[in-house]
């Protein structure tokens, strides 16, 4: 029979083994988290594109539809809140199920700040105007690429106007080139 002592320093050395084994899966678990990519998402109003940036480099631009002018898209910093597949839309008179005739489209991605969203659409010919209600959409091709590249608590970025960081991600515009050429035209 062993003694309590024994016994003691028996668990003691168990004890000691187990939180070495917890702080090394911890220590994986930083280091995993550590080398993913930082990924956000940069959106040029004016220029109706959106940018998937990860680890500061451009890695795809989409063209996007924005708030027309009676339901602007807010500017500002928000994180994606929720990525829901096949969506349902409720509108204010009906509720459209997953499928062609969904406003959404084929894939939602809820932003921090309530009621916006980039989605899909169901009305692709949109894309490149300011045509939503407020929210980024996308082709559904386009916004089930993005949907398999980003997940909850990516930072997206809405830009209002240009500035030097929507220079350097999207070029130059059509406005800005065009009023460059009229100007050299003189």
């Amino acid at each position: 029979m062993r003694t309590s002592r024994e016994t003691i320093c028996n668990l003691r050395s168990l004890m000691v083994i187990a939180l070495m084994a917890a702080a090394e899966g911890l220590c994986q678990e930083r280091q995993a988290k550590d080398a993913s990519p930082q990924r956000r998402i940069v959106v040029s109003i004016p220029d109706r594109k959106l940018a998937l940036i990860e680890d500061g480099q451009v890695v795809k631009i989409y063209s996007t539809a924005v708030g027309a002018p009676c339901s602007p898209t807010p500017s500002g910093t928000y994180t994606i809140v929720e990525r829901i597949p096949n969506p349902t839309w409720y509108g204010p008179a009906k509720v459209v199920g997953p499928g062609k005739g969904n406003p959404v489209g084929t894939r939602w991605m809820g932003l921090s700040r309530k009621g916006y969203g980039i989605h899909g659409t169901n009305n692709p010919r949109s894309i490149g105007h300011n045509a939503s209600h407020g929210c980024v959409r996308m082709r559904n091709r386009d916004v089930e690429d993005l949907f398999a590249r980003v997940a909850v608590g990516d930072v997206v970025e809405l830009h209002g106007e240009r500035d030097a960081e929507v220079t350097r991600i999207f070029g130059i515009s059509e406005m800005a080139a065009n009023t460059m050429t009229a100007g050299a035209a003189q």
